[in-house]
């Protein structure tokens, strides 16, 4: 080897990123870049010569130089081991996880070990977190799921209160039917998909691959999501059937408003999609209940969202004129045929053209309701394949 190619050879060995160390046939340290110096806390002068189980806890540690003896038996050449995880030992007397590469090299009539040194500590801090948001994810389900079961025996006690009358009767049992179809296909869908990727991060943990379980982490989020609103949903509406929900009318900026409701929801529009917010007059303050008013926003938003395509626009404006303010949400995507918009507002109503997009067909009728509450109206246009647009107007 010429001078020239010796000095890159040391080079690259000092500025490599992961440790490298190398021993003789009798264990005995002989070399170890300073990548290796920093992951044990060692200086060179406290390894160098001394005997490679230094690095190592028990039962390594005690059972090394017997590991040599035995790879000098088997007759192989070549590689010890590709990736093999173990545990090293600090100064201080920590371990941390690392994955080791070995190769034997014949340089100057001798043997020499050469160890490649990749630490594990962040990765392994990763897997335990993304082990402990799974769990959490987990149980945020059972306790959905435990809720929903709930819902559903407050059901059937509200159908034994119900008088005798046979319209009443009709009427109940449309609207349970309604919830069981809507309630078996909206909630089998995002179960079936945190049981398959929960089994799936098992998996791709064992095989260190953290992009396919952070893939399918988001997944579950997502599932957990859907179901969190569905149940949103379901409270909503079971708070205005008992007349609980009290109006709390106040003076709020509606553009502020408006800023922070485009904000939050253009993290969940799909690719390319876009929240165009726009108000108009030279006021921004009106009486009115911040949170009914938000949901309500909140909710025709979503729809927008989730019955448009890529690559569009959802127009929001609002406009504050003497004493009227009206917002107005529009989309152009899939629209509502118009023999479905005369039961537009009935609970658990969904348009036929809907197919499997996600919702329960509850949206309209709590935003109907709240919009009343804050004795406003609610107007809309709609046709198909041209679009949907909602309008809210409130007097003083």
């Amino acid at each position: 080897m010429s001078f020239e190619s010796a000095k890159l050879l040391e080079a690259i060995i000092e500025t490599a990123i992961d440790g490298i160390i190398t021993i003789d046939s009798k264990g005995h340290v002989e070399s170890i870049n300073p990548a290796a110096l920093q992951l044990f806390g060692y200086s060179a002068e406290e390894v160098i010569g001394n005997n490679i189980s230094m690095l190592m806890p028990e039962p390594d540690k005690s059972r090394h130089d017997s590991y040599i003896a035995n790879y000098k038996s088997t007759g192989h050449r070549k590689i010890i081991g590709i990736g093999r995880e173990v545990l090293g030992r600090k100064k201080d007397g920590t371990t941390f996880p690392f994955r080791l590469a070995v190769s034997e090299v014949f340089y100057k009539d001798k043997s020499i070990f050469t160890g490649f040194i990749h630490d594990l500590t962040k990765e392994k801090a990763a897997e335990d977190r993304l082990l402990q948001h799974t769990l959490e994810l987990e149980e945020t389900v059972r306790h959905r799921t435990k809720d929903l079961i709930s819902l559903v025996s407050e059901l059937e006690r509200a159908k034994a209160d119900v008088s005798n009358s046979l319209e009443k009767e009709k009427e109940l049992n449309q609207l349970k039917s309604r919830f069981v179809s809507m309630a078996s296909h909206e909630f089998r869908t995002p179960l079936s998909s945190v049981n398959l990727s929960a089994s799936l991060i098992d998996k791709y943990v064992e095989q260190e691959r953290l992009d396919a379980v952070a893939k399918h982490t988001n997944r579950i989020k997502g599932a957990v999501q859907l179901l969190n609103n569905i149940l949103n949903d379901f409270l909503s509406l079971e708070k205005l059937e008992a007349g609980v929900v009290v109006v709390n009318q106040q003076t709020i900026n509606v553009v502020h408003l408006g800023e922070e409701i485009t904000g939050e929801m253009q993290m969940i529009c799909k690719k390319n999609q876009h929240i165009v917010y726009q108000h108009t007059g030279a006021h921004a303050e009106f009486d009115l209940d911040a949170h009914l008013l938000k949901s309500s926003i909140i909710n025709l938003i979503s729809n927008a969202i989730k019955y448009s395509g890529e690559d569009t626009f959802i127009e929001f404006t609002t406009e504050i004129t003497d004493d009227i303010c009206t917002i107005v949400i529009k989309d152009n995507g899939i629209g509502i045929p118009e023999e479905d918009q005369k039961n537009l507002f009935e609970p658990f109503f969904r348009a036929h053209n809907t197919g499997n997009i996600p919702g329960t067909g509850l949206g309209l009728n709590i935003v109907k309701r709240y919009v009343a509450l804050m004795n406003g109206e609610l107007e809309y246009w709609s046709a198909l394949n041209q679009g949907t647009s909602f309008k809210m107007t409130f007097r003083k």
